[in-house]
């Protein structure tokens, strides 16, 4: 019988990390080093569904896989678990996180007992979670995302701080909002956010350079608020900003360089009269 492809890849990954016959670049490997890769490989992914593109796809997934694999293995090898236990611990939390599609068992429950509204099920969701945060805290263990031993385990103990800024923004204010502190409507959040700008101004004037981190700190939580408010996620929404602006530079530099003219050295009011062209191109 031919190996299944996920036990290949579990054997590939103990080969490579045999301290005798190995390869001594993923031997000198421990869990910290490789987290950097492990993000730039979600990132990857990312990017591949963003692009449309299914093949990259396909071989970004197997690069993410390769980084559970890889954790998994040093794990392993100093006896904390194993990688069926990662996959086993997993299948527990989806059937305990969707009581209204499985029973306690792991059976799928009859369609007249599975309810249908997605708000409801998203609020058990959240409710479970809380639960599962409530016991760990109670348990002295450590937060799945957050609070240790020793911390509060409140309603925003459990947020990754590894998240990038911007997500983890969006993350906490969804937290804070779900027990009732938020503002009532998008109009709001949107004065809000002006009135962060009117103090980044006053700080800027000021001189003051810590007081402006911090304002710009407090404009950057409010936006993320406002796009949760618009029902838009701010990190996907500054990535696409991201990559307009760049697509947008790039053809700026290149209607420059038609007309004979290097980006640098170009006055800023000719980059500006190229940059309102390549948007009217568009446009149009």
């Amino acid at each position: 019988m031919n190996e299944a492809p996920i036990d290949r890849l579990l054997t590939l990954m103990a080969r490579l990390r045999d301290p005798e016959r190995g390869c001594a670049w993923d031997v000198a490997q421990s869990y910290e080093s490789i987290v950097p890769y492990t993000i730039e490989e979600a990132y990857e992914v990312a990017d591949a569904v963003e692009r449309g593109d299914r093949a990259d796809l396909r071989d970004e997934l197997g690069d993410l896989l390769l980084q559970v694999v890889f954790q998994a293995r040093i794990a392993e090898e100093e006896g904390a678990f194993r990688f069926d236990d990662v996959a086993e611990a997993i299948c527990a939390k989806l059937i305990r996180r969707h009581p209204h599609v499985f029973d306690a068992s792991g059976d799928i429950l009859p369609p007249e007992r599975r309810p249908t509204d997605p708000a409801a099920i998203q609020a058990a969701w959240e409710a479970i979670k809380a639960r599962e945060r409530a016991d760990k805290a109670a348990a002295g263990k450590r937060d799945d995302k957050g609070a240790g031993k020793g911390e509060a385990a409140g309603p925003l103990a459990g947020v990754s701080r590894a998240l990038p800024a911007l997500a983890r923004a969006d993350r906490i204010s969804k937290r804070a909002a779900a027990v009732g502190f938020d503002w009532p409507d998008a109009a709001q959040v949107l004065a809000k956010v002006r009135e962060e700008v009117d103090e980044v101004e006053e700080s800027l004037g000021a001189g003051e350079p810590e007081a402006v981190f911090e304002e710009i700190g407090d404009l950057l939580f409010s936006v993320a608020n406002l796009a949760r408010h618009a029902g838009v996620d701010p990190e996907e929404a500054l990535r696409r900003g991201t990559l307009k602006f760049e697509r947008r530079f790039t053809a700026m530099a290149d209607r420059l360089a038609a007309g004979g003219h290097a980006l640098q050295g170009t006055p800023l009011p000719a980059m500006e009269a190229a940059w309102q062209a390549v948007k009217r191109t568009e446009k149009s």
